[in-house]
């Protein structure tokens, strides 16, 4: 199938920053986007940023002017580079790809998750 594999997760401090990357392996026919979401303790998942399959970017309000999400289509690979990082960035990162796999099926994939804690 489709594994998402992502690192950069980490403790930081706020006005920090930290970059979150993740890489797509399996059988993969075509990624069409790719993006982050994250989940905050008794939140539901949440966009962060994507990557269309046609190059536009997407990113949530809240991250506006602090997140660069950034595409290598060649590699597979996806990167959030975070700054100006606040508590309430505290979440587990997810990365996400709709993909359609070698078998013609065509869904969302996602990572294990990386936690971001941003503290003092």
């Amino acid at each position: 199938q489709v594994q998402l594999v992502e690192s950069g997760g980490g403790l930081v401090q706020p006005g920090g920053s930290l970059g979150l990357s993740c890489a797509a392996s399996g059988n993969i026919f075509r990624i069409i986007d790719m993006g982050w979401y994250r989940q905050a303790p008794g939140k539901q998942r949440e966009l962060v940023a994507e990557v269309t399959g046609s190059g536009s970017t997407n990113y949530a309000d809240s991250v506006k002017g602090r997140f660069t999400i950034s595409r290598d289509n060649a590699k597979n690979t996806v990167f959030l580079q975070m700054n100006s990082l606040k508590p309430e960035d505290t979440a587990v990162y997810y990365c996400n790809a709709r993909a359609t796999t070698l078998r013609y099926n065509t869904r969302d994939f996602w990572g294990q998750g990386t936690q971001v804690t941003v503290s003092s």
